[in-house]
C-alpha cells in the first residue's frame, strides 16, 4: 500500500458510495459496488472497525487478513484455514478458535444486518 492509503471494510465502502450517491449520479460500476456492498454488509462501519481491531490483536493476524476475516465472517475452522492458505505459516488450533470466537461475538445476537429490506 502507498503512504496515506488504508484498507476499508465493506460497510465503510458502502457508506462512502452512499454519500457519493447523495452528491451525484453514480456510474454503472459504482452502482454495482453499492449493490455488492448491500448484499455483503453484515454490520455497520463502526462495528466492522471494532472487529478488525480485535482481530489484529490476535497473533499472526495482519491488517489485510483481519479485513478479509471481517468481510467473510468465517464460522468454521476450515474457513479460517482457507483465508490463511496463502500465508507461509499454519495457524494452531488456539488461534483459529480465537478468530472464530471473535467473529461470533459480532455476528450473533442480532448483530447481522437484515438483508431482507
Amino acid at each position: 500500500m502507498k503512504t496515506g492509503e488504508r484498507l476499508l471494510t465493506t460497510p465503510e465502502v458502502h457508506d462512502l458510495v452512499l454519500s457519493e450517491q447523495e452528491r451525484r449520479e453514480l456510474t454503472y460500476e459504482q452502482k454495482l459496488v453499492l449493490q455488492h456492498c448491500e448484499m455483503l454488509t453484515r454490520f455497520d462501519a463502526r462495528t466492522a472497525q471494532k472487529l478488525v481491531a480485535e482481530l489484529e490483536a490476535i497473533e499472526r493476524v495482519s491488517g489485510p487478513l483481519a479485513h478479509k476475516i471481517a468481510e467473510l465472517c468465517p464460522d468454521h475452522p476450515d474457513d479460517v484455514r482457507a483465508i490463511f492458505s496463502k500465508e507461509r505459516f499454519t495457524l494452531d488450533e488456539k488461534t483459529i478458535k480465537a478468530i472464530i470466537e471473535t467473529v461470533e461475538k459480532y455476528t450473533t445476537g442480532g448483530s447481522r444486518a437484515a438483508t431482507s429490506a
